[in-house]
């Protein structure tokens, strides 16, 4: 039982076994996104000030800076996988659809990397006067 029917079956038409894995990907993001932007609000509620020394001090330490690094990583990750579900759904014309698909890859990687490489900077060089 469970085969499908005899033309599905010679279509080859059924599951392609990977849509799972991208919707729990994608719930698995959107926890992480929730939990490090909350740690991200406590902990600066937590501060003592918000002006510019205070921050990048704050910034500055390894057990903020990496839960930052992670959570620009997710936040880019959740984002890509989103619109490429969105992409997938709306746009219906295959060249289009590659090149969209291209830019929101190059775009994802691009502002993850960036963001990383900003707060790496803040945290290696510290307060800059």
């Amino acid at each position: 039982m469970g085969t499908g029917t005899g033309i599905g079956r010679v279509r080859g038409l059924g599951s392609a076994k990977h849509g799972a894995h991208h919707w729990l990907t994608q719930r698995y993001t959107a926890i992480g996104n929730l939990l490090l932007v909350l740690w991200l609000l406590f902990s600066l509620i937590a501060l003592p000030g918000l002006d510019y020394e205070s921050v990048v001090g704050w910034i500055s330490h390894p057990l903020v800076a990496v839960p930052m690094m992670l959570m620009v990583v997710s936040i880019f990750m959740h984002l890509r996988l989103g619109m490429q579900v969105m992409l997938e759904d709306y746009v219906h014309d295959k060249g289009l659809s590659f090149f969209s698909m291209l830019l929101l890859n190059f775009y994802a990687y691009a502002g993850a990397a960036a963001g990383v490489f900003a707060i790496a900077k803040i945290a290696f060089i510290g307060v800059v006067k």
